[in-house]
C-alpha cells in the first residue's frame, strides 16, 4: 500500500493530511503559521507539528510515506527554497517536493495536471502549468511589483473612495454609510481626522463592503470590475506565456474575493478575457481544500494517475463549504 503526505502551509494555519492510494484520509494535523517569510523558526515548528499529528492519527511514520508534497506560502523564488529545503529535508522523508501553495490550489481545483489558477484573497497571484509541465507564476508580490487588489488593496480602495466622495472628487456612494457603520464613526470628517491622528490603516474587512454595495452602487461595481479586469490580464498572460491558447483546461478561482456567491461582479470580467485567450478553457471555483492538491501532486509524482475513486474520497473528506456560484467544480 502506498501512502501520501500533503501539507498546506499558509500565513494563518498549516494543515497536513496523510492519505492512502485510494484517496482515503487516514490522519490530519493542524497548527499555526507555515509561511517562513513570517518567521522561519516558527514555520518549521508549525509544519513539523502538523505533520507529526497527521502521522499519529494515521498510525504511520515518515518511513511509510511513499511521496510527500509541501505547498507552502512564500515558496516563490530560489531565495525562499534555500531556506525551505533544509527545513523539509530534516523531516527525513524519502521522496518529496516543495511548491508554492498556489500550485496545490490549482491541482485541487481540477482533475487535470495542467491548468491555471487565480488567487484573490488577502493579495493576488496567478500560476499555470501546461501539458509539457512548463510552469509560470505571475504576481504575488504586491502593487509595486505589478499587482492590483486582494482584500488589503480593495479595502484601501473603499476607504479612499469614501474620502473622495466626501471631498467631492467622487460621486456619492453607499460605501460611505457602510464604512462609517463598520468603523463606528458618525461622520467621514471624524473618521478622516482620527485615522490621520492615530496613524491607522484601513482594515482588510472593508473589502467585503464592496459586495454589499454593488447591487445598487456604480462606484462599488467599478472597483470590482477593475479587480476582475486585472485578474483576467494575469490569467491571459499565463496562458500566452505557456502556449495554452488552443488547450482545454480549467482556470481555478480561489481566495475569498473570488469565491463569494454574492453576485457576478468580478468573475464576469475574468471570464471574458480568459475565454478570448483560450476558448476551450473552463472557469472553476475551488471546491476542495488546497491540501487535496498536495495529495494529488504527490500521487502524480509517484507515477499514479488518480481515478474517480480518489477524487470522490478527497471530496468527502476535504470539500469546502458549498458556494452558490455557477463555476463550481462538478
Amino acid at each position: 500500500m502506498n501512502y501520501y503526505l500533503g501539507v498546506d502551509g499558509g500565513g494563518s494555519k498549516t494543515l497536513a493530511v496523510v492519505a492512502d492510494e485510494t484517496g482515503r484520509i487516514l490522519g490530519r494535523g493542524i497548527s499555526g503559521c507555515g509561511n517562513h517569510q513570517l518567521g522561519a523558526a516558527f514555520a518549521e515548528k508549525s509544519i513539523t507539528q502538523a505533520v507529526d499529528e497527521a502521522y499519529a492519527q494515521a498510525g504511520l511514520g515518515k518511513e511509510n510515506i511513499t511521496y510527500a508534497t509541501f505547498g507552502l506560502a512564500g515558496a516563490d523564488r530560489e531565495a525562499d527554497f534555500r531556506i525551505l529545503r533544509p527545513i523539509i529535508g530534516a523531516m527525513g522523508l524519502k521522496k518529496y517536493r516543495i511548491v508554492c501553495d498556489t500550485v496545490i490550489a490549482m491541482r485541487a481545483g481540477t482533475r487535470q495536471t495542467d491548468g491555471v489558477v487565480l488567487i484573490c484573497g488577502s493579495g493576488t497571484n496567478g500560476y499555470g502549468v501546461n501539458v509539457a509541465g512548463e510552469e509560470v507564476q505571475i504576481g504575488g508580490f504586491g502593487y509595486e511589483f505589478g499587482d492590483f487588489g486582494g482584500g488589503g488593496e480593495l479595502a484601501v480602495e473603499v476607504f479612499r473612495t469614501v474620502i473622495r466622495s466626501w471631498e467631492g472628487r467622487e460621486q456619492p456612494t453607499t460605501l460611505t454609510s457602510l464604512t462609517l457603520k463598520a468603523l463606528t464613526f458618525e461622520t467621514v470628517e471624524e473618521m478622516y481626522h482620527r485615522f490621520l491622528d492615530d496613524g491607522r490603516r484601513a482594515p482588510h474587512t472593508l473589502s467585503k463592503l464592496l459586495f454589499q454595495a454593488a447591487p445598487g452602487d456604480e462606484v462599488a461595481r467599478k472597483i470590482l470590475e477593475k479587480q476582475g479586469l486585472e485578474l483576467g490580464k494575469v490569467a491571459s498572460a499565463v496562458i500566452h506565456k505557456l502556449g495554452m491558447g488552443n488547450d482545454s483546461f480549467d482556470v481555478v478561482l480561489a481566495g475569498s474575493v473570488l469565491t463569494r456567491g454574492e453576485g457576478d461582479y468580478v468573475v464576469r470580467y475574468i471570464e471574458s478575457q480568459v475565454t478570448t485567450a483560450a476558448p476551450k478553457c473552463r472557469l472553476r471555483i475551488l471546491a476542495l481544500e488546497p491540501v487535496a492538491g498536495a495529495i494529488l501532486l504527490a500521487m502524480n509524482e509517484n507515477g499514479v494517475k488518480p481515478d474517480s475513486t480518489v477524487y470522490d474520497q478527497l471530496h468527502q473528506a476535504l470539500a469546502v463549504k458549498e458556494r452558490n456560484v455557477k463555476w463550481a467544480l462538478d
